[in-house]
């Protein structure tokens, strides 16, 4: 039988880290796997970096943002603007 799933964000940052992602590549017009191959990262790290339960090092911050075409300082920015709509 697999592992369960983490259902509940690490934090409110990782959260919103994870909506800003999805944002962008909703906007992109993308599907998780189709930005996990961009990326080339497996859509399982990718789907927990999204619920905000994944803590990503710099490296896969890097792959996702070049892989939705802006600056990891956007994608940050981006959290950021999600975690204080949040409060």
């Amino acid at each position: 039988m697999p592992p369960r799933r983490q259902s509940m964000p690490r934090s409110p940052e990782h959260a919103a880290l994870g909506e800003a992602v999805r944002l962008f590549r909703v906007d992109a017009g993308l599907s998780q796997e189709a930005l996990a191959d961009a990326a080339r990262l497996h859509i399982t790290v990718l789907g927990d970096v999204e619920r905000g339960v994944g803590n990503p090092n710099y490296d896969t911050l890097l792959k996702l943002a070049r892989a939705l075409g802006v600056a990891p300082g956007v994608l940050v920015s981006r959290a950021d603007e999600v975690l204080k709509a949040q409060y």
